[in-house]
């Protein structure tokens, strides 16, 4: 396999965090995801394919869209520009003309070398901070080839790796890239299965047992809670999440409040934001973090 050629559908690339893993980080985010978590702040990573937002608050209305789409998917309505899904074909075309960049194609494809040579434009940072890449999505490993080549030729440049999964993939997926990711940063959002399942789509068996053996396999694994109002922040959920970390051997974990960032990025899509529950207030998150202190795993709110 040329690695260098691996080709992969790419959202977005964010520079200069420092929430998702250690130092300067570069974010990588691909598209296609298993779960449908009710919250997810990245709609526009789910599907695995390219798709139009619409952002209303840049159209001026001029209507160049509705009289040059070929498959008449684009209509006027009183809330703005609606685009009709089931006709839309992602041609590109609307896009290419909105002069108020109003419409915009959320998934590029590119290859594994194009998008190490926009990682390593930042390397001065990652040297003098310690930092490097972080590949999100979405869910990474949903894109296998491609992120085993990226991981890989990051690796052979000598830059520091991270993947933010939901470890809802094959173990022999996850396996392959070990040698290549310095850092999994690892969702674990409910340990009932039957709840996850009411709220991501999927059970969560195969997401704890992959947790399990990365663990075993020595990993360097930081797991990370979504707090979600009203689904998983229970005493019970919350106590059985921290046992379970300590119990795989995981040292560090990291609670992620619910926030409704993503909620704009629905409407963009055309789709319904359905939770209504609202963020949980920083006391809360005090006080989660105060319990779950005192069981010998080291807790933070937020990431790095």
């Amino acid at each position: 396999m040329d690695i260098e050629r691996t080709t992969g559908l790419i959202f977005n690339i964010q520079r200069y965090s420092i929430h998702d893993g250690p130092g300067i980080r570069t974010l990588v985010f691909l598209k296609g995801c298993p779960l449908r978590c009710e919250w997810c702040a990245n709609p526009e990573s789910q599907l695995g394919h390219p798709e139009i937002i619409v952002v209303p608050n840049r159209c001026i209305g001029c209507g160049k869209c509705i009289a040059i789409c070929p498959e008449k998917a684009i209509t006027s309505t009183p809330i703005g520009n609606v685009i009709n899904r089931s006709r839309c074909t992602v041609c590109g075309i609307c896009v290419e003309h909105c002069f108020a960049e109003a419409l915009q194609i959320m998934g590029t494809t590119k290859t594994a070398y194009d998008v190490l040579q926009d990682i390593e434009g930042d390397d001065i940072f990652y040297q003098h901070s310690g930092g490097g890449v972080t590949l999100s999505g979405g869910e990474p490993f949903t894109q296998a080839k491609f992120t085993f080549s990226l991981l890989k030729l990051c690796k052979e440049r000598g830059l520091n790796t991270a993947v933010e999964t939901s470890g809802f993939t094959s173990y022999e997926i996850i396996e392959a890239c070990l040698p290549y990711t310095d850092l999994f940063l690892y969702d674990i959002k409910h340990l009932d299965c039957d709840i996850h399942k009411q709220h991501t789509g999927v059970e969560n068996s195969l997401i704890l047992d992959n947790a399990r053996r990365l663990a075993a396999k020595g990993a360097n694994l930081t797991v990370r809670l979504p707090v979600i109002p009203g689904f998983n922040d229970s005493e019970e959920n919350l106590v059985n999440t921290v046992e379970f970390v300590k119990e795989i051997g995981v040292t560090e974990m990291h609670l992620l409040p619910y926030h409704r960032f993503g909620e704009q990025k629905y409407r963009q899509l055309g789709r319904e934001y359905k939770l209504t529950v609202m963020p949980p207030e920083q006391e809360r998150m005090e006080s989660i973090l105060k319990m779950l202190e005192k069981r010998g795993v080291n807790v933070k709110v937020g990431g790095n």
